[in-house]
């Protein structure tokens, strides 16, 4: 007991001490009053639900919506997908089946946008039950660190933590700065590319982390169809949903946002060429929907002869 509450104060130590500043998300360069405006006005911008905001500032307002649903998010999830997403989550994670194969080595996997570890741990338990492999690791990369500390706060409870099987680590998805090129098995995004600023960017770090042969593996909600059912699954969400996140969370906004921002994400059909376009070879049409498209996984490969 003694030696994992030394390992949480470390460890948490070392969370907060990653964690951004507020100003840290794409912040537009100072300097006098004219340049600062001239700066601002041609700066480009993006989308934060139904808003219009300048890229400098979509990542810190994703980052307050997260630090505000943090310690409820297995409920926001549930809200949003009916409570599916754990049977979603348990299916992505068995279609990838993560673990050391026969004659192979241990994998090193990313899970970005994984603060709470709801991934991470899934693959964990698979290598360990399916492949007996106890070796696999997992990086969780988040960009909000009480994310983070939600995760290693259930890391702890479940007795993935103190391991050296897991770690938790704030990072941007479009830089992902301290992950060396060419060094990740497996590359994981569950329900979080929608959150980024600029996602090609994303998809071009994915694409970097990866070795040669290394599997993109995205989970994200998408397009219902037929049209009848995606009338149903509209008014659910812009009704519902931010009700609910009223009633269970006090946060009718933040479940304002996600919905507008799932709306926003591109199609299956567009999110499939994206990843195309970062340099990733797909099977067929590149993406399996999951509950008539409520939700769909997209996964691609980085070439063996990868492009440099």
């Amino acid at each position: 007991m003694a030696t994992r509450s030394i390992y949480r104060t470390v460890v948490s130590k070392r969370i907060i001490a990653t964690i951004p500043r507020s100003s840290r998300c794409y912040s537009a360069s100072k300097g006098p009053s004219d340049q600062a405006s001239s700066t601002s006005a041609s700066e480009p911008e993006t989308h934060f639900g139904f808003q219009t905001v300048k890229e400098s500032l979509k990542a810190s307002k994703v980052h307050d919506v997260f630090s505000s649903v943090a310690a409820s998010y297995d409920t926001m999830n549930d809200v949003m997908s009916f409570g599916i997403h754990r049977l979603w989550k348990d299916h992505f994670v068995r279609s990838l089946d993560p673990g050391r194969k026969p004659g192979g080595q241990p994998l090193k996997i990313l899970d970005v946008a994984g603060g709470t570890g709801d991934i991470a741990f899934r693959m964990l338990d698979n290598a360990a039950k399916v492949h007996h492999d106890f070796e696999t690791s997992v990086i969780v990369a988040d960009i909000n660190g009480d994310m983070l500390r939600e995760g290693e706060k259930r890391a702890m409870a479940s007795g993935y933590l103190p391991s050296n099987r897991i770690s938790f680590k704030v990072e941007d998805a479009e830089t992902l700065n301290s992950i060396p090129s060419n060094s990740i098995d497996l590359y994981t995004i569950s329900f979080g590319i929608r959150n980024v600023t600029r996602i090609q960017e994303a998809l071009n770090s994915a694409y970097r982390v990866l070795k040669p042969g290394g599997v993109f593996a995205c989970m994200e909600f998408s397009k219902v169809s037929p049209a009848p059912l995606d009338a149903i699954y509209q008014q659910y969400s812009f009704t519902v949903i931010p009700m609910m996140g009223q009633l269970v969370a006090g946060d009718r906004d933040s479940y304002q946002y996600l919905v507008e921002s799932i709306k926003r994400f591109p199609s299956q059909q567009n999110f499939a060429q994206m990843i195309r376009d970062a340099g990733f070879l797909t099977a067929g049409r590149g993406y399996d929907e999951l509950t008539f498209g409520v939700a769909s996984i997209w996964k691609g490969i980085k070439p063996v002869e990868a492009r440099k």
